[in-house]
């Protein structure tokens, strides 16, 4: 057991360091993020759409607030399930729960438990619902729908998990979908590590593309991957649904030779500097049903004698240059940007269960998490703090130390009076309670 006297701080003898200060709580700022959650009906829905292999006769912890609580969890950055054995007491988090119990570790792995398929099933669509109450607080009328596959490794005898030659690692290799204008995060899907990265992308971006196009009619819907989705399944679904796509593609023998046809060697280009040409053609490929327009792009870097090609398919017209669908395919990179903080800040690629359908949940929970989040960035932010990365937001929004006051009547949460961020903080508070209406 720790003495005061070895908890003396060194350079201030009379200062005392302990860990019994009572009703206070370090993540006082989650007051926003519960907020969040009441205005978009987090809990009834949860209710409502959610469904668990329950057979329990009595409960104290329901799943809904479990599930709840995981998500307050990861959106102020605690990735074990065993902080909730500290985190339950927190009063902060008590007052969320309406003053009943939180769920400690052992609680929390047997929600896991109680995981099957029609509840992955339910949470995918729980997500969609939630982000259609966004896309209306946001007057959203288009969508970039960028896809991409990313690796979540394992080191144990997980379910499923299997070597990817790609990645050189032994893993789960689910597919994701963002939109690439807010940020949301559509769709996930978990595969076993050995998939490819196209495989069951059609059946995985078809209830995408019917859902914006006739439950949330869009404007415009573009499609977006890299060299991986270049296969004739998603060409024929985007060109029957009337959507665009821009689709990076492997290059080979035939679209080589065609870029070398269109090139000129201009032998009064200064040779130190770089070269770039467009192009565009009509191409079809062995396996396409009809020719469909390739765009390319020839570059001699400086100092070098060869040109390098880059090809792009895509459904945009002659009217849009060949340039301007390379910088369209260019904004993609963004997406990188969203799985690093999916995976870094939200534990997206947390996989420690034994089980592939509680790695699953696990995958969703924190699609809902990165969701939430996402929401309060890009409904209730000033314009200039939407940039800002995930720690940053938590450090000066969520890590406010904070007391708990009861009277008769009453409980009040006293924030830090030294809180720097602390009119940001009333000012998002107050965009939450203007806008609930329109949800």
């Amino acid at each position: 057991m720790v003495t005061l006297q070895e908890n003396t701080i060194k350079f201030n003898n009379s200062l005392i360091v302990s860990h019994d200060g009572g009703q206070l709580s370090s993540d006082s700022g989650l007051t926003l993020m519960d907020e969040l959650m009441d205005a978009f009906h987090f809990t009834q829905l949860s209710e409502e759409i959610i469904t668990f292999n329950d057979d329990r006769k009595y409960c104290t912890h329901t799943n809904p607030k479990i599930l709840k609580q995981l998500i307050l969890q990861l959106n102020a950055g605690y990735k074990a399930d065993t902080s909730a054995d500290i985190l339950q007491y927190d009063p902060v988090l008590l007052t969320f729960a309406s003053d009943e119990p939180l769920a400690s570790q052992p609680t929390i792995s047997r929600f896991w438990d109680r995981i099957f398929e029609e509840t992955i099933e339910d949470l995918q669509k729980f997500n969609q619902v939630l982000i259609d109450q966004a896309r209306l607080v946001r007057n959203d009328t288009n969508l970039i729908i960028d896809l991409d596959s990313t690796h979540s490794d394992t080191f144990g005898n997980q379910e499923l998990s299997d070597y990817n030659a790609h990645y050189g690692t032994t893993g789960y290799h689910p597919i994701v979908a963002f939109d690439g204008l807010t940020g949301d995060f559509l769709k996930a899907k978990l595969r076993p590590g050995n998939q490819y990265t196209s495989n069951g992308v059609k059946e995985f971006l078809e209830p995408l593309l019917d859902h914006y196009s006739q439950a949330v009619p869009t404007t415009d819907i573009l499609v977006r991957g890299d060299s991986g989705f270049a296969t004739p399944d998603i060409y024929e679904l985007c060109e029957k649904s009337n959507n665009q796509y821009v689709i990076r593609l492997k290059s080979n023998r035939n679209l080589a030779r065609l870029a070398e046809e269109f090139l000129f060697y201009d032998d009064n280009h200064p040779w130190e500097e770089k070269e770039v040409y467009f192009h565009s053609v009509s191409y079809q490929a062995a396996s396409w049903s009809k020719p469909r327009r390739v765009c390319i792009r020839s570059t001699r870097e400086a100092g070098e004698l060869l040109f390098s090609h880059a090809f792009i398919v895509t459904s945009f017209s002659e009217s849009i240059s060949a340039k301007r669908v390379f910088e369209t395919y260019k904004k993609r990179g963004t997406m990188e940007n969203y799985i690093k903080e999916a995976k870094n800040s939200f534990f997206f690629d947390k996989t420690d269960s034994p089980h592939f359908i509680e790695n699953y949940a696990r995958m969703m929970v924190s699609v809902l998490a990165y969701n939430l989040f996402n929401f309060l960035k890009t409904c209730y932010f000033d314009k200039k703090w939407r940039g800002l990365q995930v720690n940053t937001i938590r450090f000066r929004l969520f890590k406010v130390a904070g007391k708990l006051v009861r009277t008769a009547r009453q409980m009040y949460l006293k924030l830090s009076s030294s809180h720097v961020y602390q009119e940001e903080f009333y000012n998002i508070f107050r965009r939450i309670r203007r806008i609930r209406q329109y949800i």
